[in-house]
């Protein structure tokens, strides 16, 4: 499998992906909104885009969606709940569905509600497993439930799916948020070693060469899936002192979720 990952520039800071067959050249796009970046990067790299995927429903990841189908004359794929919401549509996915792409990928669709109650996610079952995750799981962080989300969902698809994965998946989400996510890190956890040295780099770096991830070392910086690390709890019952001393770890992440949202 080749991943080629491209940093759209806009002020939305999305990421695109192309997934591509290393015997055929055929590519799958990801959240195709800058869609021009995308069809250059194919060309560049010999590749064909034979289908589009959309991760949610979103403006920001279905806006390319035509550009990029009038170009390539590739099929949409998307959440089954999204489909009548995004249009144009040509398969609907559901949980377990594989994405073939030419003769060797192969990608499992996750059904990872939250972000919104239609999101999916891809992973690759290659020999180091690499997450595409859309809006659900960011780079030390988690998405948001503003627009058609659910925090509890969001909590139930951390807990029951992303964080059982192996620690070795590399991360691929749909913005770059990593400075502003590691700032709530050292904000709820302010002795995390780890948070205070990518912070340093994320402030530095060119978002076009930005780290990738495992989920490993997400886990070591990522607040929403540090919900029983001691210092977080401590500092969370101060914000919320009803949450008493042992909260369980649906009531950390939620609130946790509340924080960020105004913070």
């Amino acid at each position: 499998m080749l991943t080629q990952r491209i940093w759209s520039g806009n002020s939305l800071r999305n990421f695109h992906y192309l997934i591509a067959c290393p015997q055929t050249g055929e590519a799958l796009a990801v959240d195709p909104l800058e869609w021009r970046l995308c069809l250059e990067a194919a060309r560049e790299r010999g590749w064909e885009i034979t289908q589009i995927l959309n991760t949610h429903e979103h403006g920001d990841h279905t806006g390319g969606n035509a550009g990029l189908k009038a170009a390539t004359h590739a099929p949409v794929l998307a959440h089954a709940a999204a489909a009548a919401r995004i249009g144009g549509v040509d398969r609907g996915l559901h949980k377990g569905d594989v994405i073939r792409v030419g003769r060797t990928v192969e990608l499992e669709c996750l059904d990872t509600p939250g972000h919104t109650m239609a999101h999916v996610c891809l992973l690759a079952h290659t020999e180091q497993p690499a997450l595409f995750c859309g809006d659900t799981l960011f780079n030390a962080g988690a998405g948001n439930c503003h627009n058609g989300g659910h925090p509890a969902a969001l909590y139930e698809t951390f807990a029951t799916q992303l964080a059982r994965l192996p620690d070795e998946t590399r991360v691929y989400p749909g913005h770059e948020y990593l400075a502003r996510n590691l700032e709530f890190t050292l904000d709820r956890e302010p002795g995390n070693p780890e948070a205070a040295a990518l912070l340093e780099q994320a402030r530095r770096h060119d978002p076009a060469t930005a780290v990738v991830t495992t989920l490993g070392e997400e886990k070591r910086f990522n607040t929403f899936l540090r919900l029983e690390n001691p210092t977080v709890i401590a500092r969370l019952r101060e914000a919320f002192p009803d949450i008493g001393e042992r909260p369980d770890a649906r009531t950390v992440f939620l609130k946790l979720r509340e924080l960020r949202n105004r913070w």
